[in-house]
């Protein structure tokens, strides 16, 4: 049952192999399985028909591996079919009555033999086992006599060892393996491999054997190739044997006479020119030449005539005979035009060998000559004929005529240039050029703005002969290089411009701001404050774009992490002095402040970032408040500008938090211009947090006089009215001035006026008694520090003798005697501290 399984299996594997169904690898595996099964059913005197099947199947198992490259696991089938075949063969002699028997039984068993044994040497010759692969091959042509139908298959065989060797560079081996190959050949003429294959093996012998020791092996080399030639004619053959010749030095006569032996052959044009290209390679040149006149004169008639005179130019340029080539082109522009034209392919490699040997002129600033050869190539093209080719042609000459100071000629090239192909960036590039050195700066401007669009469509295909590889964008880095280089700034700033805006290397682009930005500052610092507004503008518009650059997601091929912190350093350092520079114009400098607190978000928070960050946002935030006090700004205008100072306020609040950590900023006036700034933008705003904001603010156990009457000054200033916040914050600040061991009395004064004013306004005549006691106790407080003091300015001693005597007055005119009297009274207390006025009043 498992020997039927097996057969089964092995059956279905050839099948669905047949069909694709199955790969080579799954294939091999499947008659493993079914090699394995079958021998383990073997008994211990197999039938005849048994043991052939197994030969069979171990030998496909076997050859099954070597051809999906494991021959490792082939060996052990391979001996196991081996072994098979000596028990057939013993089985086959038991039954043999004579000798004509045995030889038909040996030569049965022979075939099987012959297969096994080409295997194993196939299965060593991959492993690496040269000695096991020549014993098999041996044994193999021992029977070649018997077999003589497997002389080609096995010569074949040893031309396949001499290639897989051979480009395995072991040479020694693949030269005994393509001799072996050729003798085996030769074996029997019936069955050998044929004329063709056996030139072939010698080809490749003779070039293992250069391969090998070109000096040591020269005569078998050459042996081997003439051998080849004699055995069948190829053009391989000829080209070998000329390299071998060259190879070994030989004499001009020697190789000359193979070459004619060559000519006298059928052979083609693309084997003479390789032939031509080795003399010449070998610095053959007289035989060379001679030979391509030969080649030429064989092909006379021929339409690719033109391919053996474009080599014979090549060559000769190559070999510096630049006279004999030019030559030959001017020929060839006579042959052009009377008749003789070149094929379209071949005219195309002359204009490509006539543009190199221009652009290597150029490039030695050798612009006359190259010139030359341009003109060479002009020559083919038609009058008023449209060609992208031309207008590249044309562009080049342009700029040689540039550089030999030939202005109206390189108009003229470049005026063809734009009729044959004016939507190319190049053309329009030597536009430019030629107004930046005419001075023409709208010209110029228009050229820029034309490469800008063009830069912005497409990238443009490489010019090799102008820019080698540029980019619409290295075009107009060039373009503002070469302004630059020509005092155009104008012209520049345009070019870097769209630079910056379009181009996709981040380097590119952060060189080009930085230089828009320099040449801005230098431009703006020219300037009348007038012409200033709209480059100012230009640089916040530089800056901007940097900040936009530096937020795109970037590689580190593009831009390094540690190259992205040092241009965020830059920008926000030049936002900052730009910021410094133009504090005449508020709204700008606010800008600016803004502007460098962004870019500083892309640096490491380091303190000496932290601090920047926290300088330019409470400058933003200064700035918002100062133009919101503005009369000529609508409450529209107000809000917008208060708002954006609280956002600003936010921000700060969080870095002080960080900054305030290390303990180093103790007096450090931050918080209180933090608070200050919040509560004017948050009373302006009628913010339903300034409450408790004032909470906070009421909570801390010491408060500076100076921020209680700021306080006090910014919640009655429009469009802010907190009166009473506004009392709390001077009665704290009057009760802290009592405090000081020498008070201030000009400031205690103004506190006690403004007190008064808040509680007692003027022209108010409906006044509650509790109003007016409250009133009392601060007039009562200013006339305690009046009479302590001399210092106490007169005219609010006069104003606080002039409220109390008019509230007296007022009281008197209500009828209140009483009250009429007791401020009347106070009045006249005031006027006995009063100097040189008190006469006046007495």
């Amino acid at each position: 049952q498992v020997e039927e399984s097996a057969i089964n299996l092995w059956n279905w594997a050839v099948t669905k192999h047949s069909g694709s169904v199955i790969s080579d690898e799954q294939r091999a595996k499947l008659r493993f399985v079914a090699c394995r099964l079958v021998c383990l059913c073997e008994g211990t005197d197999p039938p005849e028909g048994t043991i052939r099947r197994q030969i069979l199947m171990s030998m496909k198992t076997g050859k099954g591996w070597i051809d999906i490259g494991k021959a490792e696991l082939a060996d052990g089938f391979l001996e196991i079919a081996m072994g098979s075949i000596e028990k057939l063969y013993a089985k086959l002699l038991k039954r043999s009555n004579d000798e004509a028997d045995i030889h038909v039984h040996k030569a049965d068993v022979e075939k099987d033999l012959f297969k096994v044994l080409s295997y194993q040497a196939e299965s060593a010759v991959a492993q690496g086992n040269s000695q096991k692969a020549v014993t098999c091959v041996q044994r193999c042509k021992d029977m070649l006599m018997r077999l003589p139908k497997e002389t080609c298959y096995l010569s074949i065989l040893c031309y396949n060892f001499g290639v897989e060797t051979y480009e395995g560079k072991k040479y020694e081996q693949s030269s005994f393996w393509l001799s072996q190959s050729y003798e085996i050949g030769k074996m029997d003429v019936k069955y050998s491999t044929g004329k063709e294959m056996q030139a072939k093996v010698l080809r490749l012998l003779a070039t293992a054997y250069l391969e090998w020791d070109c000096n040591l092996y020269l005569d078998k080399a050459l042996r081997a190739v003439n051998l080849a030639n004699e055995e069948s004619l190829h053009p391989a053959g000829f080209f070998l044997k000329v390299k071998i010749l060259l190879k070994s030095r030989a004499s001009d006569e020697d190789i000359k006479a193979a070459l004619e032996e060559f000519l006298h052959r059928e052979v083609s044009l693309d084997s003479c020119l390789n032939t031509a290209k080795l003399l010449l390679e070998h610095g053959r040149e007289s035989v060379g030449f001679d030979f391509l006149k030969s080649v030429a004169e064989r092909f006379e008639s021929s339409p690719d005539l033109g391919r053996i005179t474009l080599v014979h130019i090549d060559f000769l340029l190559q070999n510096k005979r630049e006279l004999l080539a030019k030559q030959k082109v001017e020929e060839i522009i006579i042959g052009h035009y009377t008749g003789k034209q070149l094929l379209p392919e071949n005219l195309n490699q002359l204009h490509i060998i006539l543009w190199d040997r221009a652009a290597k002129k150029y490039e030695a600033k050798n612009y006359s000559e190259a010139l030359q050869w341009y003109n060479y190539s002009v020559s083919f093209y038609t009058p008023g004929q449209i060609d992208q080719n031309l207008a590249k042609l044309q562009r080049n000459m342009a700029s040689c005529y540039l550089h030999l100071k030939q202005l109206d000629k390189a108009k003229e090239a470049v005026k063809e240039a734009e009729r044959c192909d004016p939507n190319s960036i190049f053309t329009q590039f030597s536009v430019y050029k030629i107004a930046v050195l005419e001075k023409n700066t709208d010209k110029a401007v228009e050229a820029v703005i034309a490469m800008g669009k063009l830069a912005e469509k497409q990238s443009q295909h490489e010019d090799k002969l102008l820019v080698n590889g540029n980019t619409g964008t290295d075009l107009l880095s060039l373009a503002a290089q070469i302004a630059l280089e020509n005092e155009q700034q104008v012209v520049a700033i345009k070019a870097l411009e769209y630079l910056s805006e379009h181009s996709q290397d981040c380097q590119q682009v952060f060189a080009a701001l930085k230089c828009l930005v320099r040449l801005m500052l230098s431009k703006v610092m020219a300037e009348n404050e007038e012409r200033r507004d709209k480059d100012i503008n230009s640089m916040l518009t530089y800056l901007t774009l940097a900040h936009r650059r530096l937020a795109e997601p970037f590689t580190e091929e593009n831009l390094t992490g540690d190259r992205r912190i040092l241009e965020a350093h830059w920008f926000r350092k030049v936002a900052w002095n730009s910021a410094v520079q133009f504090q005449n114009c508020p709204e700008k400098m606010r800008d600016f402040f803004v502007l460098s607190f962004k870019l500083s978000q892309f640096c490491p928070s380091d303190k000496a970032v932290l601090i920047a960050q926290k300088t330019c946002l409470l400058m933003a935030a200064a700035i918002d408040l100062e133009m919101g006090r503005q009369q000529d700004k609508t409450p529209s205008e107000q809000m917008e500008l208060l708002t954006e100072a609280l956002q600003h306020l936010q921000a700060c609040k969080e870095i002080w938090k960080v900054l305030k950590l290390s303990g180093e900023f103790a007096k450090d006036p931050t918080d209180k211009l933090l608070l200050l700034y919040e509560f004017e933008a948050r009373a302006k705003l009628n913010d339903p947090e300034l409450n408790k904001l004032m909470e906070s603010v009421w909570e801390q156990p010491q408060m500076e006089i100076k921020t209680l009457e700021i306080i006090a000054s910014l919640a009655m200033e429009s469009p802010a009215r907190y009166p009473l916040l506004c009392k709390n914050a001077l009665k704290s600040a009057l009760s802290l001035h009592r405090q000081q061991p020498v008070v201030d009395t000009v400031r205690f004064s103004k506190c006690v006026h403004s007190l008064i004013n808040l509680s007692l306004p003027p022209g108010v005549t409906d006044l509650e008694a509790c109003v007016l006691q409250e009133v009392w106790g601060y007039f009562e407080d200013a006339l305690s520090m009046v009479s302590s003091t001399e210092a106490y300015p007169e005219m609010e001693i006069l104003w606080l003798m002039t409220r109390a005597w008019n509230t007296g007055i007022f009281q008197y005119s209500m009828g209140n005697y009483k009250e009429a009297e007791q401020w009347c009274g106070l009045g006249m207390r005031f006027l006995s501290h009063l100097g040189s006025l008190k006469k006046s009043y007495e």
